[in-house]
């Protein structure tokens, strides 16, 4: 709960921020928090469910953050060319309306139990002994943040810049890609509890390079829409499977550890991504303008083949019980 508010406060502050050092010190808050709740909320959430829901459950997760960003295109969409940037950021602080979930809820029976066990280790000692599998989900997030955020950070410049699209269609494209996204993740999520999380990983993550070139070089808005959804589906697919990592961890607590390090560290790795397809497309000009279309290609291609090779390696671990270790 605190975590929620904290970052709704910071995002709904950003907006307003007098300088650029006032907001770079606003969105630190603001990652202090994010990062916060998505380790604790997904603990919650795989502790409190049976083990035959881990996949759906998964999904459903993996389903929020589109369905967060579709409801942002709608805004964005009908809102921006009228109120402006800053008011249309405000709006994310509404997500302080997420607490009132957990204030309703339980803990889980699991946390309840573990309140008999000593004193809770340390991260380090907690991880002690798994550094081998903690590199390797770090490395994994960071390919699943860079594919997340290489297809998604620069694709509305893109459609702006290098395709000549209106808000409007901007907006639409946003909406059905969002769409494949929260389908995605849930469709995914549900077939890993059937093929395991390894393959379904591997199987969204080798179906998005087929529909790469399609998604970064049609020209008219109904084939990029239709081809940004498909890539969405995969896309979101492959996270929808994220009930594998806290699986892998094997103890409740080294679980949560992995909750709370793999995500936050994979998002640091994976921060030059806009920086790094900038670049690429500006050395690579088309009719004279960057290309982003090639340099989508090149990274997002190749952090897709990076995964297929990474989640067939990884060790599948479907439907283990968390200890209380």
């Amino acid at each position: 709960m605190a975590s929620v508010l904290l970052y709704s406060g910071m995002e709904f502050a950003s907006a307003f921020a007098p300088s650029l050092r006032a907001f770079l010190i606003l969105r630190a808050f603001y990652g202090i928090a994010m990062g916060g709740e998505w380790g604790v909320g997904a603990s919650l959430a795989f502790e409190s469910i049976p083990v035959r829901s881990r996949g759906l459950v998964s999904g459903l997760l993996q389903a929020g953050y589109p369905s967060g960003y579709l409801l942002a295109s709608i805004v964005f969409g009908l809102a921006f060319e009228h109120i402006g940037c800053a008011a249309c950021s405000s709006s994310g602080g509404a997500g302080a309306a997420g607490a009132v979930h957990p204030q309703q809820g339980a803990e889980s029976a699991t946390w309840e139990a573990s309140r008999t066990l000593p004193a809770a280790r340390g991260l380090w000692s907690g991880l002690s002994g798994h550094w081998l599998l903690a590199l390797y989900a770090i490395a994994l997030m960071t390919c699943f943040n860079f594919f997340s955020h290489g297809t998604q950070d620069l694709y509305p410049h893109f459609l702006e810049a290098q395709r000549g699209f209106s808000t409007g269609t901007r907006s639409i494209i946003a909406i059905v890609y969002n769409i494949g996204a929260i389908c995605g993740g849930i469709a995914f999520g549900t077939l890993s509890s059937r093929i395991g999380r390894r393959r379904a990983i591997a199987i969204a993550a080798g179906l998005s390079l087929l529909v790469l070139p399609f998604w970064a070089y049609s020209l008219t808005p109904l084939a990029l829409a239709a081809a940004a959804f498909c890539d969405a589906v995969h896309g979101a697919g492959r996270l929808g499977c994220g009930a594998g990592a806290p699986e892998r961890a094997l103890a409740r607590r080294v679980a949560r550890d992995f909750s709370w390090l793999r995500l936050p560290a994979g998002n640091l790795l994976a921060s030059y991504n806009a920086t790094l397809q900038t670049t690429i497309a500006e050395n690579h000009t088309s009719a004279g303008h960057p290309d982003f279309s090639f340099a989508f290609v090149v990274v997002v291609g190749t952090v897709a083949a990076l995964l297929v090779v990474l989640s067939l390696l990884g060790p599948e671990r479907r439907d283990v019980r968390f200890g209380l270790q």
